[in-house]
């Protein structure tokens, strides 16, 4: 017997993205099997370089979540983390990103419905991975009466440019 494997598509790029009056890093994944995972879990952690005493350390932070679990994998999911000034990249600039060589290490677990095992996937997106003062386009299809009919899987990695709120913890600038 082989082990059930999580096979989830990540989109290509995370986005800073207007959130609630404020800014989130967001990213996308969907389900590339046909078998359900249920009680999926997100979990990011931000990495950096941060200047600690005349020393480069990298330091890692857990990201709150908007919603850090789901019952059921739905046909897509946009995992956000609001920017607000708990956010440990709160006040960061894109420059700073870069500089600070930053990453995000995204790390989903779930129980595979088909054969009651855990799944894990993993995936990560530098600095340079990351478009500022944009949001994913809209990828349901919907009937005449607003109900989603499906996917469409050529936007699942589409973005859209937008204006950041004035008062955003982030600057692209």
């Amino acid at each position: 017997f082989s082990r059930p494997t999580a096979k989830v598509l990540f989109s290509d790029v995370a986005v800073i993205a207007p959130y609630q009056g404020i800014t989130a890093f967001q990213f996308r994944i969907m389900n590339a099997r046909n078998n359900q995972i249920i009680e999926l879990g997100a979990r990011v952690l931000f990495s950096r370089f941060d200047e600690s005493g005349g020393n480069r350390v990298r330091k890692y932070h857990e990201l709150p979540l908007e919603r850090a679990r789901v019952v059921f994998f739905p046909l897509a999911w946009t995992i956000v983390h609001p920017i607000d000034e708990k956010s440990p990249m709160y006040g960061l600039t894109r420059e700073d990103l870069l500089a600070s060589d930053a990453e995000f290490l995204i790390l989903l677990t779930g129980i595979d419905e088909t054969f009651s095992q855990t799944v894990h996937a993993r995936s990560s997106y530098r600095g340079d991975e990351l478009i500022w003062a944009a949001k994913f386009s809209n990828l349901y299809i919907y009937d005449d009466d607003g109900h989603i009919l499906g996917v469409n899987m050529e936007r699942f990695h589409s973005f859209e440019p937008v204006e950041l709120p004035r008062a955003a913890a982030l600057s692209g600038d």
